[in-house]
C-alpha cells in the first residue's frame, strides 16, 4: 500500500494534479491566440472568426446544459 503523505495524498494523486494544472494553463494559454492565428497565417476575415468563435461558445453551452441533465438524471443523490 502506497503511503500517504503531503496533505493525505499518494505521490500518483499528486502528479497527476500537476500534470492537469500544466495541461488546463497550456490550453488556456492558446485561446487567446487562435483568432490571431487564424487571421493572420490561415488569413481568415474577422466574420469567419467571429463565427467560430460562437460556435465554439455554442457548443460549449449545450454541452454544460446537456451534461447537467445527464449528471441529474443518472445519479442518485
Amino acid at each position: 500500500m502506497e503511503q500517504k503523505s503531503f496533505l493525505g495524498l499518494s505521490k500518483n494523486v499528486r502528479s497527476l494534479g500537476w500534470v492537469s494544472f500544466f495541461n488546463d494553463i497550456a490550453s488556456e494559454m492558446i485561446y487567446p491566440l487562435l483568432p490571431l492565428f487564424l487571421n493572420t497565417v490561415l488569413g481568415a476575415g474577422v466574420v469567419f472568426i467571429g463565427v467560430i468563435e460562437g460556435i465554439a461558445e455554442s457548443v460549449s453551452s449545450f454541452l454544460k446544459l446537456f451534461s447537467g441533465w445527464v449528471s441529474d438524471r443518472f445519479q442518485k443523490r
